[in-house]
């Protein structure tokens, strides 16, 4: 019998729920789209073959799918309500909306797979495999995703759309 890949369920919860959160917001629907996810993994969990990757992999691509389920988008951070900071230092939270703020600006392509990384702490090996790419092609993607972002951050609008932010297709 495989091994249970919910064995231990709290940091896989943990990665999820920052996967989801990544992707569409934090909040009560992440929290929704993380317990689907959840309830999911728990309903089908015979079906995890360890072969195919790590129990976090596994659960990530049902996190996915939720998402996409239920065509939920991001939202760009209007707001320090949006964001709770339980120190509510105004530095802190103010970097936050504006990370925010430029990932929600990113396409599709490059908000999936920084949520990937930073969110799910997924390597770009791990990412490849869930997404059928090459694990170059990740580091690659990843790679032009972050300066993407940087460029938004540091608020050259020419510079991002010479990099194509606006009107680029998504490609991998």
């Amino acid at each position: 019998m495989p091994r249970d890949p919910l064995a231990n369920p709290g940091p896989l919860i943990r990665r999820v729920y920052a996967y989801v959160a990544y992707r569409i917001g934090d909040g009560p629907e992440a929290e929704d789209v993380t317990s689907d996810a959840i309830e999911r993994a728990l309903r089908y969990r015979a079906s995890y073959d360890p072969k195919r990757g790590e129990p976090v992999q596994w659960l990530i691509g049902i996190a996915r799918r939720c998402i996409e389920g239920e065509r939920l988008r991001p939202r760009p951070a209007t707001s320090a309500e949006d964001i709770a900071d339980p120190l509510d230092v105004e530095a802190e939270t103010l970097e936050r909306l504006t990370l925010g703020q430029a990932v929600a600006r990113l396409d599709e392509r490059d908000r999936e797979l920084l949520a990937l990384r930073y969110g799910s702490d997924l390597s770009a090996r791990q990412i490849g495999e869930l997404l059928d790419l090459r694990t170059n092609a990740v580091e690659v993607a990843l790679h032009r995703a972050l300066g993407r972002l940087r460029k938004l951050l540091e608020g050259d609008e020419e510079a991002a759309d010479e990099a194509g932010l606006k009107t680029r297709s998504s490609t991998l």
